[in-house]
């Protein structure tokens, strides 16, 4: 016997299924449903550079991934919110004359940091790196050669670029390098992130900087403070660069000014977690 069409049945099953469809996502979005609706979403696959959007001064930015979302992959820019604390942090590309006068402003604070160093400044500074270390702070890696690492699928190239700076750090200093990395320009992708949580390294990105790189073209003191001070908060990660001459000319004050806020300055190694 072949087969009839019965419309009145095929409408009948098709508003069934309509009608679960939208009871599935209604108990998916309260949180009911068979699938569980607190999964972390995925890092958006077309992020390649690390942002931020401060929404109220005084407060916590908005980062173009979210803490939760970074946290599957080891990875964070906030440190303990719930503390009026900061975590003080460099990037170091090379040696531009000015890193030991903020290391001499850290000193007089007692305030820890981590310096997030690449090949040529081992290199070419290796008594200022030994001295980070010795004085307490945290050497991160930010690379051999500072490429930009979200073009790096490759799991083997992208663990030689953060092995060889490991080596020569070890050769330099005796000691083991920190298993902190920040991606060079902050550029990364949910792969990178991977592939550094599959390396053991924990990816550190930030929640407070300025526009403080270019070496011939530096702010003034209060362009820094204006841009530094008013968007401080709670669990701050405050990136500065080393090669910056404002950042070593103010430092000194920019600690007292945020230590008169009631900031205290922890390691990475008190990140929450």
């Amino acid at each position: 016997m072949g087969y009839r069409f019965d419309g009145r049945r095929a409408v009948f099953l098709l508003a069934l299924a309509v009608g679960l469809w939208a009871a599935g996502s209604a108990l998916l979005r309260m949180g009911t449903g068979f699938v569980p609706a607190s999964l972390p979403a995925a890092i958006p696959a077309s992020t390649d550079n690390w942002g931020l959007s401060f929404q109220t001064e005084g407060e916590s930015p908005i980062g173009n991934a979210t803490t939760e979302q970074l946290a599957q992959y080891d990875a964070c820019f906030l440190g303990d919110t719930s503390k009026k604390v900061l975590y003080l942090t460099f990037d170091c590309g090379y040696e531009n004359g000015y890193t030991e006068k903020i290391l001499d402003a850290l000193k007089k604070h007692n305030a820890p940091a981590a310096f997030f160093v690449v090949g040529n400044m081992v290199e070419t500074a290796p008594d200022i790196i030994c001295r980070m270390a010795e004085e307490g702070h945290i050497v991160g890696n930010h690379t051999f050669h500072h490429p930009d690492m979200s073009k790096i699928s490759d799991q083997a190239a992208f663990q030689k670029e953060l092995d060889d700076l490991a080596a020569l750090y070890r050769e330099t200093t005796g000691r083991e390098l920190s298993n902190y990395y920040r991606p060079p320009q902050g550029k990364y992708n949910e792969e990178n992130l991977k592939q550094a949580k599959a390396l053991g390294y924990k990816t550190v990105f930030w929640s407070l900087a300025y526009v403080d790189w270019y070496v011939d073209n530096q702010p003034t003191a209060e362009q820094a403070y204006g841009k530094l001070l008013p968007r401080v908060h709670d669990g701050a990660i405050v990136l500065l660069h080393s090669t910056s001459k404002t950042n070593a000319d103010i430092l000194d004050e920019l600690l007292t000014k945020w230590e008169g806020m009631g900031y205290t300055f922890a390691s990475l190694d008190e990140l929450p977690g």
